[in-house]
């Protein structure tokens, strides 16, 4: 039952970062590569603050403020250097990998010892609960693991209820057009430059946000954590593509935690069945190009049976 609750808490964790890379692989169809320095940065700037003592809340902000910060750097460097976008978004991922050493001042960061987020839920779910076990459907569950799935699961929520709000909004929908057709929004006097910085800034932001709750619920932030969580997202959102059927907004999102989830319980499933650790990121991008490209060839398959029918 740990192993599950570890998996679910850790999979809503990392839904951020999928609708992070939702934003700017299906809003902008741009594979983002600046998203594996981004939640390392994330990290390594709540983990920085946290142990000296800066309040989590602020300590978290900031992770995310640094995300933003690298987002529309890669956006900069596409739209006014005329650099290709994937080309930027490494760029920036390099530069970031000195960055965040630069930040934590060394490779790894231990946070046992800090007052984080996951502390104080896991103090306010003892309290609540007044009970260090609690049983859920005849499992015995600590009330501390159960605090730390309600936290990650409300900031989920709230980031996916913000984010379609937000995609509702005048800019939201601007920037919506602008991925869809860049050339028409152009032509309607916006500053489609402008919207793609923001819309790169806001989905980094999101992946950093991850990565600092990431690192206070492991209890460290490591220079190497973000190797691969571009491919983590991308499999996230297309599972979720897969699951709801549908490519829109609210579905979309929607899909993406759900996706994220799901992936991550199909790791630890692996994990639990004796896969060697060392394959893990083997088979991640195994499951990423198993999505890519199932969709399609089921879809072929019917279109011929349809066809002989």
């Amino acid at each position: 039952m740990t192993l599950l609750l570890g998996a679910l808490t850790i999979g809503l964790i990392l839904s951020l970062l999928a609708m992070g890379v939702f934003i700017s692989f299906r809003i902008f169809e741009i594979p983002d590569i600046t998203t594996d320095g981004s939640i390392t940065l994330g990290a390594s700037i709540a983990a920085i603050l946290l142990v000296h003592y800066v309040n989590p809340f602020l300590a978290t902000a900031a992770g995310a403020a640094g995300g933003a910060v690298a987002g529309a750097t890669t956006g900069l460097l596409h739209t006014k250097f005329k650099i290709n976008a994937l080309l930027a978004g490494i760029l920036v991922m390099t530069a970031l990998y000195s960055v965040n050493l630069h930040v934590m001042g060394r490779s790894n960061i231990p946070l046992m010892q800090a007052s984080t987020l996951n502390s104080h839920a896991e103090e306010l779910g003892t309290r609540l609960l007044q009970a260090q076990t609690i049983n859920v459907l005849g499992w015995s569950v600590a009330s501390a693991d159960a605090a730390l799935l309600v936290l990650a699961a409300a900031c989920a929520a709230v980031a996916g209820i913000a984010l379609y709000m937000f995609f509702r909004t005048n800019i939201g929908t601007a920037m919506r057009a602008t991925g869809d057709n860049a050339q028409m929004v152009r032509a309607l006097g916006a500053n489609v430059d402008g919207y793609i910085i923001m819309g790169l800034a806001l989905s980094n932001s999101l992946v950093a946000l991850s990565g600092a709750l990431l690192a206070q619920y492991q209890g460290f932030a490591d220079a190497q954590m973000g190797i691969g969580m571009i491919v983590w997202g991308l499999a996230s959102v297309i599972i979720g593509e897969a699951l709801t059927g549908s490519r829109t907004l609210g579905l979309t999102i929607m899909g993406a935690i759900m996706g994220s989830v799901l992936f991550r319980l199909l790791v630890a499933i692996a994990l639990r069945w004796g896969l060697n650790p060392n394959d893990l990121k083997l088979i991640t991008a195994f499951f990423v190009f198993a999505a890519l490209v199932l969709p399609g060839f089921f879809a072929r398959l019917n279109r011929r049976k349809t066809a002989t029918a």
